[in-house]
């Protein structure tokens, strides 16, 4: 086996370096005991950690994303399996204009698709409601999705499900006893990217999003314009670790090298 030379391994070290660098400053500005941005600050501290318990704004906007990313990533993966496996198991007139119907939001710039949404709810007196908002997300969201389960899709062994349909089993239990577990990989790593991408979506939802249906990456764009307190790092720390804690999960129940291959 080939080993990395010194050049590689210094590339490596600086492009790692490069990645984390920005995360480890938010975690290590989010301890600071000044009113203030610092850092190097003169202290540690916990004051930012407690303040979130105390902003109501934040809070309230952390459980209205929590329901948002469920609500959009769960609609996408029910859009995006049955899509998936259409496109990868037949071929038909049509196919390619579907699969570049699924995949055209991740060819449209979010502020395009922001202001076309904002325009379209003003215009249908749509705004203001979860139900359009979630179906915003879904719409940015679904191509994740479904692009994770087509990579599952594509090397499935359909002989397995022939065997179970020949022994006399319904397609519903065929679906759902084989063909579902066999995509399992490919679905969980669906949902997990879809919703991270939902909880942190920003760029469109700062157009259709109202007081009413306001997020949290929206609720801390708000309240970085009105101060220069740091607890929008201590929050910024917490939603690092729980992604740290996510994925750990993910590895502990299906394991992250098959998530990201998309395979089972």
């Amino acid at each position: 086996m080939q080993r990395n030379g010194p050049l590689a391994l210094i590339f490596h070290t600086l492009f790692i370096t490069f990645i984390l660098a920005p995360l480890v400053i938010i975690i290590v500005v989010s301890f600071t005991d000044k009113g203030y941005i610092s850092m190097p600050t003169d202290g540690l501290s916990l004051r930012w950690y407690k303040a979130i318990l105390d902003a109501r704004e934040l809070m309230s906007a952390f459980w209205f994303s929590l329901k948002l990313g469920l609500v959009a990533s769960c609609t996408a993966m029910v859009l995006a399996i049955p899509a998936a496996l259409a496109v990868t198991r037949y071929r038909f007139r049509g196919r390619e204009a579907m699969i570049a119907f699924f995949m055209s939001p991740l060819m449209i710039p979010q502020v395009v698709l922001g202001a076309a949404f904002l325009r379209f709810f003003n215009i249908a007196g749509l705004s203001g409601s979860f139900f359009w908002l979630m179906t915003t997300h879904v719409i940015l969201i679904v191509p994740y999705a479904m692009r994770m389960v087509i990579a599952a899709a594509t090397g499935m062994n359909r002989e397995i499900e022939n065997a179970g349909l020949s022994l006399g089993a319904s397609p519903w239990t065929v679906f759902y006893r084989i063909t579902l577990p066999l995509l399992m990989a490919g679905i969980v790593g669906g949902w997990m990217l879809s919703f991270i991408q939902s909880f942190d979506e920003l760029t469109m939802t700062i157009f259709v999003a109202t007081p009413g249906t306001m997020t949290l990456p929206v609720a801390m764009y708000n309240h970085i314009a009105h101060t220069i307190d740091p607890l929008v790092t201590s929050v910024s720390a917490v939603l690092i670790f729980g992604t740290m804690l996510l994925t750990l999960l993910i590895e502990r129940v299906v394991g992250l090298e098959k998530v990201l291959i998309g395979r089972g």
